[in-house]
């Protein structure tokens, strides 16, 4: 929602998926919108009188790009003597303009990259790490919710962000009134009860509700890998971040069927229903999504009548929440003058004014504790249930994002429409995944 109405938030807009593509116009777009009434905490100087001007790239999407031309005009005043330009492109382009640009000399100053997306553009050489002394690892970890670290490679954090996510229970509360449902479900059972009880189908079988908003390739893969897997007991991934763990336990296998099992067994959800889950729940199509935070905004501008609640994950033998960010790194090739000034805009951008910010304006989870833990986001109705659960997140080592959701879409599409065994897939699933982190790792060759 663009606007969350309680006392505590101001505005929240219009923010996609976890990996969506975004809203807003193409090009390029520089700093011109009013300053906020924030105030971060003013940046060191440049330390000297000289000018330098610097490029910020992020995908285009029109509340981030929105957002960031107000906090360029701020940090401008500031910092007189340093301009900064953002560069916004597709979504879909973005990597490709990076891969072509940044090894060539032309990319930005600072980068806004996907977590998961981290681990294969360090290996590719396109990114420095943080000067440890205006980015100690030792404060990063102390300020910072853990799983930012998905961000240290190699034992050097490559990016920090401003904002992260967490994924939650969205459900209608108009057609839980009409089910007699008075409260969300808390465990996995609950879940899948509560699921059978909000399916309405019609004369030829076909959905005209689902009770569980199923589509594996938005955020079902993330609830499995940092959710489900983690609270059947089991673990994703070693210590050194080599080697899948899915299969080391039973955990990951009955994480895997339980997710399957919405669709195939207790048939209260189907991929690509409404063209997909987001569009299913927001038309009220859907009882029940799991989604994040960014969702927020879509909601309040595409429906802004939809009454809806959010519910922490339901949990089983522990609790466990997909966490994800987006973050800010510096090319490899930035130096001298060009370097000091990233690193000034990076520390702006991580300040608690400018987190405040973020949140209030995406709907985006401020990433230093200190400041996500207030009151007035703790309390907050909707916001409250995503926070409550960032001390429990769990952000997977991608060491190929596109491949690795591909891979899981793959496996479920075996299951569905090929009726292959779910311990077939699973198995399968497993090993093509391994194959990648092996890959990766004899590219990288040094350790995490």
């Amino acid at each position: 929602m663009p606007f969350i109405r309680n006392k505590s938030l101001v505005a929240v807009v219009s923010l996609a998926a976890v990996l969506s593509g975004c809203t807003g116009t193409n090009s390029v777009t520089t700093s011109g919108t009013a300053a906020s009434s924030a105030s971060p905490a003013p940046a060191a100087s440049t330390g000297t009188s000289e000018p330098v001007t610097i490029e910020y790239w992020q995908y285009e999407y029109a509340a981030k790009v929105e957002l960031v031309n107000a906090l360029i005009k701020e940090f401008e005043q500031k910092h007189p003597n340093i301009k900064v330009k953002q560069t916004n492109f597709p979504y879909d382009q973005y990597n490709q303009k990076v891969a072509t640009l940044v090894p060539a000399g032309k990319g930005p100053d600072v980068i806004n990259l996907y977590y998961g997306w981290l681990p294969k553009y360090v290996s590719s050489g396109y990114l420095q790490p943080l000067p440890d002394n205006s980015f100690p690892a030792s404060e990063i970890e102390k300020e910072f919710f853990p799983f930012v670290g998905a961000a240290k490679l190699n034992g050097k954090y490559y990016a920090i962000p401003t904002g992260v996510r967490t994924l939650g229970l969205f459900y209608n509360k108009d057609l839980f009134a009409k089910a007699g449902i008075t409260k969300p479900p808390a465990t996995w059972t609950e879940l899948v009860d509560t699921a059978k009880k909000l399916t309405e189908k019609d004369a030829n079988g076909q959905f005209v509700t689902e009770g569980l908003a199923w589509e594996p390739g938005a955020q079902l893969h993330h609830w499995y890998r940092d959710g489900l897997v983690y609270q059947a007991g089991g673990k994703d991934t070693s210590e050194d971040k080599r080697k899948v763990l899915w299969k080391d336990s039973p955990s990951g296998l009955e994480a895997f069927q339980y997710l399957i099992d919405f669709a195939t067994v207790h048939k209260v959800g189907i991929n690509g229903f409404y063209t997909d889950d987001a569009n299913a729940f927001k038309t009220g199509h859907a009882a029940m999504n799991i989604d994040g935070s960014y969702r927020l905004g879509s909601l309040q501008k595409d429906a802004p009548n939809l009454n809806y609640a959010i519910a922490p994950l339901p949990s089983y033998k522990g609790k466990s929440a997909p966490a994800s960010f987006w973050a800010n790194a510096i090319p490899k090739n930035v130096t001298g003058k060009k370097l000091e000034a990233a690193v000034e805009f990076l520390q702006f951008l991580t300040s608690k004014g400018v987190q405040e910010q973020w949140v209030e304006k995406t709907g985006e989870l401020p990433a230093k504790k200190e400041v996500a833990l207030q009151d007035k986001y703790v309390k907050d109705e909707k916001l409250g249930p995503f926070i409550s659960q960032l001390a429990d997140g769990n952000a997977h080592f991608f060491v190929d994002e596109t491949q690795e959701r591909q891979l899981f879409i793959d496996a479920v599409d075996q299951v569905l429409l090929k009726h292959v065994p779910a311990e077939q897939a699973f198995t399968d699933l497993v090993g093509k995944t391994q194959k990648l982190y092996d890959d990766y790792w004899a590219k990288a060759g040094t350790a995490k």
